[in-house]
């Protein structure tokens, strides 16, 4: 069977790039490259400028750790929010789930991450001394912790939880339950137990 051909450097190096993006393995790299290359070069030229665009001018919001052009991103500085509730999540993609509730009017603090210590992420490298800090701005009440219902989300809850209590803010959790319009029979187990566990009077 022959060898595959040689690919040129920079078209290795693009497939590389592509690779690192999340649940992107090699032949789906290799596939987006190609695509790019062959069919789309003004997506690819549109791509490249987006990604540098990105990097250069995005920096974190100054009160809530998400990405800005400002020193204040457009949540922090809307005088119609809640000062006095702080949501905290793992990242940007799950604020961005909450705003589109439409249900939460308060503010927030974006984690960018989770506690893991087995890949090395610990208290220090998510700067829980920020939103620490953040919390002592003598406006916020009550804090909202939103992380993901993972092991580790569970764990930088609780860590939370514990250093959020001792600077006397009421400290809340994102509640588990049966997603609406569910159906019991194709719920999961877990989901049901929980639902129940949490459950509140009708």
């Amino acid at each position: 069977m022959d060898a595959p051909l040689p690919e040129p450097e920079p078209l290795k190096t693009l497939i590389e790039a592509l690779r690192r993006l999340p649940g992107v393995g090699l032949r789906s790299a290799r596939r987006m490259a190609y695509h790019l290359l062959q069919h789309d070069l003004a997506g690819a030229e549109q791509l490249s400028r987006a990604l540098t665009s990105a990097v250069q001018d995005l920096r974190h919001c100054a009160r809530c750790n998400g990405f800005t052009e400002s020193e204040i991103c457009a949540t922090c500085a809307n005088p119609k929010r809640d000062p006095t509730v702080l949501c905290v999540v793992e990242t940007p993609a799950d604020q961005n789930m909450i705003e589109s509730s439409h249900g939460y009017r308060g503010l927030y603090y974006v984690l960018m991450g989770r506690l893991a210590p087995l890949e090395g992420v610990g208290p220090q490298e998510l700067q829980f001394d920020r939103l620490l800090k953040r919390v002592d701005d003598g406006q916020v009440q009550e804090v909202i912790l939103a992380t993901n219902f993972t092991a580790e989300g569970e764990t930088t809850a609780h860590y939370l939880a514990e250093l959020l209590r001792a600077k006397g803010v009421t400290v809340s959790r994102l509640a588990r339950g049966v997603p609406a319009g569910s159906e019991l029979e194709y719920v999961d187990a877990g989901t049901i137990a929980w639902a129940l566990m949490e459950r509140r009077s009708s």
